[in-house]
């Protein structure tokens, strides 16, 4: 089964999308959990402690929305720690790959260009015999 590859082309709105959801989640968090959380801005911290793995910061949730929110944050932050991690990564793989894959796509070219000889000598023999 083929592992699915992470472009870096999603790290980007993967970060901004998870920014609007610690923001939006910041509040819903600060709405929720009024005993726990005082105001939006503690809201907002609470919801980025979760998402960067660092876990809760002070009391943990007491409402179910909050387990709830909590549960998303926490699962969003490992989602994206594996994304920038394997962006990251797929940097220093691709640059030891790159002299690999340049030399395969020369030995493909010479390849093709024998098959390529070896045809046009099939026909001129073909030709020779037909001509006979």
């Amino acid at each position: 089964m083929p592992v699915p590859r992470i472009r870096r082309a999603f790290v980007w709105p993967a970060v901004l999308g998870t920014a609007v959801v610690v923001v939006v989640s910041g509040g819903a968090v600060a709405a929720a959990e009024t005993d726990t959380v005082e105001s939006f801005w503690r809201g907002l911290w609470w919801s980025l402690s979760l998402v960067t793995t660092v876990g809760f910061l002070g009391s943990p949730p007491r409402s179910v929305a909050g387990a709830v929110l909590s549960v998303v944050l926490m699962i969003l932050g490992f989602v994206l720690l594996a994304m920038v991690s394997a962006a990251f990564a797929s940097l220093f793989v691709r640059q030891d790959e790159q002299p690999r894959e340049d030399a395969e796509r020369e030995v493909d070219r010479a390849v093709l260009e024998a098959l390529a000889s070896l045809e046009s000598r099939l026909e001129a023999i073909e030709r020779r015999l037909d001509g006979d």
